[in-house]
């Protein structure tokens, strides 16, 4: 590869916990977006969700306790979005960036700005080994299966896709949108909650400042996969890979010495480009539809109707 350090056993670990954090980030981000919605506030809430959990261990002692603290930090700072973007119906990219400076403003106020030390046994969640197997991965592994569950198995997930591909239309079929909106943002709240945890653990402190720019790489995992940004359309397996491409990448831009700016303008170019992917191939595809209409003579429906299709309102495997 690149440096020869690369497949060494300690990094091949090392990007496995990394990209263990941006894939269950990844995961949250790609259920709203298939869901017709987005969240920028997923790096904020995921240090102000670890910051939280990290003191309310320090404060009990118990692990679980900590756990479910950060959990739910992240889960009633969605809760707030879903609110504002379902019940309120205000955009949730306005809603969410609001979240991110509230959350991060939040984090900074309750530890003035100073990381917190001295973790003790919680760091085992993100340090510590299960035989071989690093616990962050066995998580992520867990969380893959459920998140699979959920999308392809249950009403839910189809709800979710027929939400994003078409909302009138999902509405009009009786499902309950704002209900579905809501679920949404809970599942990613407590993916944002368990995202925080974990790296606080691996990072061994509580820091105030942690997750900056953690959204984007969220956003940019699901779309590289194939998650459609109109919404309807995406896949959890698709994340995954993203969600890889993206650790691999930005560790091997580590490991040959390019710095923390160029590789933030290397993730732009990747989201503008898998953005731009997405447009002009659904223009394909509506175009590929006109035509087919045209030869057979019949009459298109309206874009409400759904002229371009957005994924059918099923999931993917």
């Amino acid at each position: 590869m690149l440096s020869p350090n690369f497949l060494s056993t300690d990094n091949v670990f090392n990007v496995l916990r990394q990209v263990a954090v941006i894939t269950i980030l990844a995961y949250g981000a790609m259920t709203l977006i298939i869901g017709g919605m987005i969240d920028l506030s997923a790096g904020a809430v995921m240090a102000f969700a670890g910051v939280a959990s990290v003191m309310v261990y320090k404060s009990t002692g118990n692990l679980l306790f900590g756990v479910l603290a950060g959990i739910a930090v992240g889960m009633i700072c969605n809760l707030i979005n879903a609110f504002l973007v379902a019940t309120l119906r205000t955009p949730a990219f306005i809603v969410t960036l609001g979240m991110m400076l509230m959350a991060r403003g939040a984090v900074l106020e309750l530890t003035q700005g100073q990381n917190v030390l001295q973790l003790g046994d919680f760091i085992l969640i993100g340090q510590g080994n299960l035989g071989w197997l690093p616990i962050p991965v066995l998580i992520l592994i867990v969380v893959t299966i459920v998140i699979w569950y959920l999308m392809n198995q249950t009403r839910y997930g189809r709800s979710v896709y027929a939400v994003g591909g078409n909302e009138e239309a999902a509405r009009a079929a009786g499902i309950a949108v704002e209900k579905v909106k809501y679920q949404a943002f809970l599942v990613n709240g407590a993916l944002v909650g368990i995202a925080g945890v974990i790296f606080m653990s691996r990072v061994n402190a509580g820091l105030p400042n942690a997750g900056i720019g953690y959204e984007l790489q969220a956003i940019t995992a699901p779309i590289i996969g194939g998650t459609s940004f109109s919404g309807g359309v995406g896949t959890v397996f698709g994340t995954l890979a993203g969600a890889l491409i993206v650790g691999v990448l930005g560790n091997i831009m580590n490991l040959i010495g390019i710095g923390s700016y160029v590789q933030q303008i290397v993730m732009g170019l990747i989201i503008v480009v898998a953005v731009a992917y997405d447009v002009f191939s659904k223009r394909g595809k509506a175009r590929t539809t006109i035509l087919k209409s045209d030869a057979k003579g019949e009459t298109l429906p309206t874009a409400r109707e759904g002229t371009v299709p957005a994924g059918g309102g099923t999931a993917a495997s």
